[in-house]
């Protein structure tokens, strides 16, 4: 009941008549009260009492007379009151005990009945309601010292049950007006709350009474426990706790103390149904919760009776009840049934919620919910009553949720025993199995059938195989007590710091188990199904959705932090790099434990390794003690294998070092062996026991302990108590062990003489009632009791829960635990289906890339894009070289391409949302990405390859046409055709596909309107997904990230090309047993796909050239792969690269430390076949160019050689011949262009020669019966471009002598260097097959000979020789080939006629003239004579043979007028060389001109006087007019 919200609106003196009138009524409709005469006695004696008379009673109606009139006192109370309070107009002033004394009485007396009590109780109710009683009531203490006194002794007839149990339901609305609604609660003493207390909680436990009145009184006593412990949080907890010192000492006003005893009895014993005359009480019931001490006031019938008003009730009460409520809930106490413990979990749970955050204040309190209650509460968490297990795990939370920071070792027990009973266990083995004793209480690996993203092992090796400390194994839970301890864990880790505070707390103490890293870990596996749980599908669905919703809330926690919301460290804390230190030293010594349980001595060398151990030495500790203080306070040793190890005989030292360590000052034997055998397991062998109990013993003795004699008398007791133990404990054993047996077994080992009976009974007694336990055996309650003691001895050491939501630790989380989170949240998104939880993990998945961005971690980052790409659906294994033909369709003007990707994908709506979280995840986050870019750019190639990228990354750029679109089909082409127009691709390129066109070779299949809508789908999702702005993006890289990028583009390329090549022409080669695919014969098709890679790659690079020096070594890899075997691919990929590779080097050239990496790609594009150069002839020399407009770039004759040599590949293409001729021209014409240098002079005689070799290339030789001129008009552009270039190459000799003479050259150095190789071309293009051509040359190098500017050493005559025997014969003898005259038969005579000429004014310019030195010509001469021959007996014609027999002539007489050529005389003076050169000459001539030489010099003639001037060589030939014919 409650108080209305209006105060009462009549008087309180009405009130008090009317409740009067009430209960009287009820009290006469009793037999008791029917007549009057109860009122008559007691007023008679109350008459003769004021009168001063005595009335006396007969004797034999004293029995009767006196329980008539204990019931006209009950009456006359009433009437007195009514005479009282008639002419009072306040009633407030009367004392409130007077005023409602009556109702207290009538409550009390036992001849009541249940209506009248109830009636009177109701008064009461009203007197509260009215504040009748009320803070400001006189006398309030002892009224309320009597109300709790009365309502505590109730009494009454029992009649219906049903009646008498409302008059309890009455009791309880008293009580709680008292305490609760009224504003005397304050007043009341702890004494008085005590009672009251009792009272209410008797009632909720007592199981016969009806449900609805225990769950009333339960109600009440909620309320009731909220309001007094609200109290703490307005009391003084040290004045509280001084207070509750007193009171155990002097009790002020009775002792203070409760007691709940469930003595239940049958039904029919139920008091309220006795027969009449016996009362029915409170304290009679089954229940009962007084103690016949616990009453400090006794029943009163007046005010005058109370005793002094006591203190306001405060700690003393609420301790009490605390005790009574803990001690109810010990499972092992069999008094009490669950349904008391679940009535007392649901009082505590209150009473916890309303002050457990001020609890620890109060020592006396918080010692009490430490132990026992923690530990009560944590066995009841293992309860298979549901109702009880919920209750306990409620509390439990409450607990925690209020008291954590005074509950952190708790804490890690009951979070290590729930995520032991909730992990899956390793294995399901069968349940008739022996053998499945559980051992071990970490989850197992998933099993087999775990889907592909499957949960990732994030435990560390470290602590595999170590065993957890203090921590018996559980069985896992299953069905709904699983659901509710998962609730109940996720409802402990929602709070924004909690696992932030587990790390700190648990993780960062080296002697507490790494609870963050375990939660994690269960967490991410409980996210995955069970393939062998036994949950339905709906128990295990929503088991997976709290595992996911603690890890996202974890991430979002963090996430926030990361943000800015977070809290600064305390600085009363331990500081944070203390604790990081701490959680780095914890790894060495879990990775040191686990070694050592592997292999004891490499542990023990890691140990050392890293100063675990042997770091403290000094004259006190040794290197043993060092050793045994580590393997003493290291929990993670397997106990067996430490007890064998420091038994062994060679670590004898080590064992009585270790043994040492221990206090057994004081303490009894029994508790010395139990201390010192739960540190490790006694072994096996006897001889490794004895050593054991020797060394205890000796230390033991070492103690003084009472009543040993001796140590050899120790050594006989430790052997007994270990057999005492086995005995008494050992299921195996029927006939157990008696304290005289015992006692006999021990006779006169005691240095001869017996120990006490009293000593040995107290050693058995102390075997007998607790079992020693060796580690490892640890089960059942005896396990949680032996965890239960290691918590409370570690506790005193342990230091209080940190709490603080601080973002300072989250990088060493969240770099422990990324992958198995992103797993888990990976393979929620694609296997759940509920939308609610899709949306969460698409928030973690952001969360987590944005804390990947937060703390710099790529891999994080990676992990991410793998996770939501393998989402996607674009990722494709095997994508196809070949494109099929889909239909396009016109869609709202737009054309779309229908292609299998577009369909499927459209009807994947997850999907879809994968795609487009993956890419707003990564727009903007694109420096955070590193390995991830494979899996961008492989689903950027898928979606290329069925037409589904935005038209701007289908482009490529390009020196001639600009942008235009990537293929995605080619077609079967010939040789192309030359191309006059500029543009991206060669001519090759006109015969492949645009990227959405489709052939008219093959069938184009009609799409479905469903498959158009579904187009549609995939094309919004596109859209949505903004991939164009990611790949802008992509310029704004820093440096890592661009390098990731570009390495995953050329890691893409270089599968579909080189690795693609070697594997199938590897395949070839074993299906045709060839070597033929490996000889270069077997090229792949077209890829377009190798194209988009290769073309985003560069393009890329490109616009970040900042990053040049980082990208080229891995794009020129990929293009020198390419272009090395480019006859291995197809002609747009190695075009491609080509364009790829010069718009690099555009960037070069720019970078002074990398210009020499434009020659490396100009040597690589030189070495390309003739047909493939030929292909790309027109990027070739765009590129070059475009290169050579920084003229800082060429330093060298080398690099300008290089550059001569990759523009000589692009004479012979129609197109880029064009272009390079206008580029050399440009060089040599006069003006800006302008450039000459010594460097590039013989490269541009190179060029310049292989244009002149392009004129006749396109000489066609004439076939027989066919009538087709042989030489092209001279208009013809490679005759023009031929002819130009020898026009050119003549009018280099004008930059010889400024080069000559600005680098101060010698005669020789400028023939070898300029002259020279100048004649040299000009001499091999007098051959060539062009006629116009020919001439040219030839009249030109005449033209250059016989100049004066043509520089030789005149003295030197072999450089003479060189003009003959390089130059002019090679020439010659070139004209008198079959095979040349082929070319054009009907020129080539004239050209012999003129190389005759050439011939003869060369020899006679060269060796004939006056200056010249006296060197033997003989030889050369007769070369000429024979050249001369040939030449007449080739051509045959009279022309021909008219000009050489008169060059000839000229020839002859300027020999002999420089008195050379000398005819004999009959004064013969001539010398050898004169007589020798006339004899072989004439000799010569008679073979094709006989007589000539007579003829022209006869033997009779006189000799000219030496006086006599030499004709000039040049005035003695007669020019000859070049025929044109």
């Amino acid at each position: 009941m409650t108080i209305p919200a209006t105060s009462c609106q009549v008087s309180k003196k009405h009130v008090l008549l009317s409740e009067i009138l009430a209960v009287t009524s009820v009290m006469r409709k009793n037999s008791r009260w029917a007549s009057g005469a109860h009122t008559l006695t007691a007023r008679d004696s109350a008459l003769a009492r004021d009168l001063g008379l005595r009335r006396s009673t007969p004797s034999t109606d004293i029995q009767k007379n006196g329980r008539l009139s204990q019931e006209a006192d009950l009456m006359g109370g009433f009437q007195q009151l009514k005479r009282t309070i008639w002419d009072v107009d306040d009633i407030e002033a009367l004392p409130l005990p007077g005023l409602i004394g009556p109702f207290f009485a009538l409550v009390r007396s036992p001849l009541s009945n249940g209506p009248i009590t109830s009636a009177a109780l109701s008064a009461l109710h009203s007197f509260f309601v009215c504040n009748l009683i009320s803070a400001t009531s006189l006398s309030l203490e002892p009224a309320l010292v009597e109300l709790s006194s009365t309502v505590s002794h109730c009494k009454f007839e029992a009649s219906d049950s049903s009646g008498d149990e409302v008059v309890l339901m009455k009791i309880m609305t008293v009580i709680h007006d008292c305490i609760v609604t009224s504003g005397v609660g304050a007043f009341l003493g702890d004494v008085e709350v005590c009672e009251m207390l009792e009272t209410v909680l008797t009632t909720a436990c007592q199981m016969r009474l009806s449900e609805i009145l225990r769950r009333s009184a339960e109600s009440t006593m909620v309320s009731i426990v909220r309001t007094i412990f609200g109290r703490l949080h307005t009391l003084n907890p040290a004045t509280e706790e001084a207070r509750l010192l007193l009171n155990e000492e002097e009790p002020q006003h009775g002792e203070i103390s409760m007691s709940v005893s469930a003595n239940v009895t049958d039904a029919g014993d139920f008091p309220l149904q006795a027969s009449e005359g016996v009362t029915s009480s409170t304290q009679q019931d089954a229940v009962s919760l007084e103690d016949p001490e616990c009453s400090a006031v006794p029943e009163v019938e007046g005010p005058s009776q109370a005793l002094s008003p006591p203190r306001p009730y405060g700690l003393p009460a609420l301790l009490e009840l605390l005790r009574v409520l803990v001690n109810i809930l010990d499972p092992n106490d069999q008094v009490h049934t669950d349904s008391t413990r679940l009535t007392a979990l649901g009082i505590l749970n209150a009473a916890v919620e309303t002050s457990g955050t001020v609890m620890g204040d109060y020592p006396s309190l918080s010692a009490l919910i430490l132990d026992p209650g923690c530990k009560y509460l944590f066995q009841l968490a293992r309860s298979d009553n549901s109702f009880v297990l919920q209750a306990a795990l409620r509390t439990i939370t409450t607990v925690f949720q209020t008291m954590r920071k005074h509950l952190k070792l708790q804490q890690e027990l009951y979070l290590a025993f729930s995520i032991d009973r909730l992990a899956a266990p390793p294995q399901l083995k069968p349940l008739s199995s022996k053998k499945n004793n559980p051992t071990s209480p970490r989850p197992g690996t998933p099993a087999t059938g775990t889907p592909i993203l499957g949960p990732v092992d994030s435990e560390l090796e470290l602590d595999k195989g170590s065993p957890v400390p203090s921590r018996p194994p559980v069985q896992p839970a299953r069905g709904d007590t699983r659901d509710l301890m998962l609730e109940t864990l996720s409802q402990l880790c929602r709070h924004p710091s909690s696992m932030v505070d587990l790390y700190i707390n648990y993780d960062c103490d080296i002697n507490c188990e790494n609870l963050f890293e375990r939660l994690i870990e269960f967490l991410t596996k409980g996210v995955y199904p069970w393939q062998y749980s036994s949950a339905s599908d709906s128990q295990q669905l929503h088991s997976q959705y709290l595992c996911l919703d603690l890890l996202l809330a974890f991430v979002n926690d963090m996430t926030a932090r990361a943000e800015g919301r977070s809290e600064p460290w305390p600085s009363d804390f331990i500081l944070p790099d203390s604790l990081i230190q701490d959680k780095s030293r914890k790894k060495l010594v879990l990775t040191g434990a686990a070694r050592f349980n592997s292999r004891p001595k490499i542990g023990i060398a890691f140990l050392e390794e890293n100063k675990l151990i042997y770091s403290d030495l000094s004259p006190e500790v040794s290197r043993t003690r060092s050793l045994a203080i580590f393997l003493k306070s290291c929990t993670r040793l397997d106990k067996r294998l430490l007890g064998d190890y420091i038994s062994k005989p060679d670590n004898l030292e080590l064992l009585k070092e270790f043994i040492g360590l221990f206090d057994f000052k004081d303490k009894p034997i029994a508790d010395a062996m139990r201390e010192m055998l739960e540190t490790f397991r006694l072994p096996g062998e006897s001889q490794q026991i004895a050593r054991i109990t020797e060394t205890f013993a000796s230390i033991y003795f070492a103690s003084g302990p009472a009543e040993i004699k001796t140590e050899d008398a120790v050594y006989v007791l430790a052997y007994s108590v270990i057999m005492l133990n086995t005995d008494l404990h050992n299921p195996q054993i029927r006939k157990r062990m008696s304290i005289e047996d015992y006692q006999r077994n021990l006779r006169g080992v005691n240095g001869g003489t017996d120990f006490s009976p009293e000593y040995l009974q107290s050693i058995y007694d102390s075997i007998r009632k607790r079992e020693i336990v060796m580690p490892e055996e640890h089960t059942g309650q005896l396990g949680f009791e032996y965890a239960w003691k290691e918590l409370l001895a570690r506790s005193r050491q342990s230091g209080p829960f940190l709490m603080c939501n601080s973002a300072l630790f989250d990088l060493d989380m969240f770099k422990t635990v990324w992958k198995p989170l992103i797993s888990a949240i990976a393979y929620a998104f694609i296997s759940f289906d509920d939308d609610y939880v899709i949306q969460r993990a698409i928030s973690g998945f952001r969360q987590c890339a944005t804390l990947a961005g937060h703390f710099h971690l790529p891999d994080v980052f990676d992990f991410v894009v793998v996770s939501l790409s393998q989402a996607t659906s674009l990722l494709s294994e095997n994508l196809p070289t070949q494109v099929p033909n889909y239909p396009v369709v016109e869609v709202e003007g737009q054309s779309v391409t229908v292609s299998s990707l577009s369909v499927k994908f459209g009807t994947n709506f997850k999907g879809q949302l994968a795609a487009v979280v993956l890419f707003n995840i990564v727009n903007g986050n694109g420096n955070a990405l590193r390995e991830g870019w494979t899996q961008i750019f492989e689903m950027f190639q898928n979606l290329f390859m069925h037409s589904l990228l935005p038209t701007r990354m289908l482009q490529m750029e390009d020196f001639l046409g600009g942008v235009t679109m990537i293929p995605l089909r080619g077609g079967q082409h010939s040789r192309p055709a030359p191309r006059s127009d500029g543009g991206l691709l060669s001519a090759l390129s006109s015969y492949l596909m645009t990227p959405y066109g489709a052939s008219s070779e093959n069938l184009v299949p009609e799409a479905t309107d469903t498959e158009v809508e579904s187009t549609m789908c995939t094309i919004d999702c596109i859209t949505s997904c903004r991939l164009d702005e990611l790949y802008a993006q992509t310029i704004q890289l820093d440096s890592e990230a661009l390098v990731a990028a570009i390495r995953a583009l050329e890691a893409l390329a270089h599968e579909r090309t080189i690795t693609k090549w070697k594997q199938e022409s590897d395949e070839l080669t074993t299906a045709f047993n060839t070597s033929s695919a490996g000889d270069g014969t077997f090229t792949l098709p077209y890829d377009p796909a190798s194209v988009f890679l290769l073309e985003t790659m560069v393009s890329i690079t490109c616009q970040t050239s900042r990053y040049i020096e980082d990208l080229w070594p891995i794009l020129f890899e990929h293009l020198s792969a390419l272009l090395s075997a480019s006859t291995h691919y197809s002609v747009l990929l190695i075009e491609r690269a080509v364009v790829a590779l010069l718009r690099l080097c555009l960037i070069l050239a720019q970078k002074k430390t990398l210009r020499d990496q434009v020659y490396v790609s100009l040597d690589l594009i030189t070495g390309l076949p003739p047909i493939v150069a030929n292909s790309v002839a027109e990027q070739i020399v765009a590129g070059v160019t475009l290169i050579l407009q920084n003229r800082d770039i060429i330093s060298s004759q080398t690099e300008w050689n290089l550059v001569f040599a990759a523009l000589r590949s692009t004479t012979s293409h129609p197109e880029a011949a064009r272009s390079t001729f206008d580029l050399v021209l440009s060089f040599v014409t006069d003006g800006q262009s302008q450039w000459v240098t010594p460097d590039n002079f013989n490269g541009l005689i190179t060029i310049l020669d292989e244009f002149a070799n392009s004129a006749g290339h396109s000489i066609i030789v004439p076939q027989k019966g066919r009538r087709v001129p042989s030489q092209p008009p001279p208009n013809a552009p490679p005759i023009e471009r031929g002819r130009r270039a020898i026009d050119i190459l003549y009018d280099m000799k004008r930059f010889i002598a400024p080069f000559s003479e600005s680098a101060g050259l010698q005669t020789g150095q400028v023939w070898r260097q300029y002259c020279l190789p100048l004649a040299l071309s000009l001499g091999k293009q007098s051959t060539n097959p062009s006629r116009l051509v020919r001439h040219t040359a030839i009249s030109q190098l005449q033209r250059l000979l016989l100049g004066p500017r043509f520089v030789y050493d005149e003295n030197d005559h072999g450089q003479v020789e060189e003009i003959f025997n390089n130059i002019i014969f090679p020439l010659v003898n070139e004209l008198l080939k079959p095979q040349v005259q082929q070319f054009d038969p009907q020129g080539i005579s004239e050209t012999r006629l003129r190389a005759s000429a050439l011939l003869c004014k060369a020899f006679m310019h060269f060796e004939v003239r006056e200056n010249r030195t006296k060197s033997d010509i003989r030889i050369l001469w007769i070369e000429i004579l024979d050249l001369l021959d040939r030449l007449i007996n080739a051509g045959k014609t009279e022309q021909l043979y008219e000009a050489v027999s008169e060059s000839l002539k000229n020839v002859v007489l300027v020999m002999n007028a420089a008195n050379i050529l000398v005819p004999p005389s009959q004064e013969d003076q001539r010398d050898e060389h004169q007589r020798t050169l006339w004899t072989a000459t004439q000799a010569r001539l008679e073979r094709f001109l006989p007589g000539f030489l007579t003829e022209v010099i006869p033997t009779s003639q006189l000799q000219l006087p030496p006086s006599t001037p030499v004709p000039d060589s040049t005035s003695a030939v007669p020019a000859t007019a070049p025929s044109t014919t």
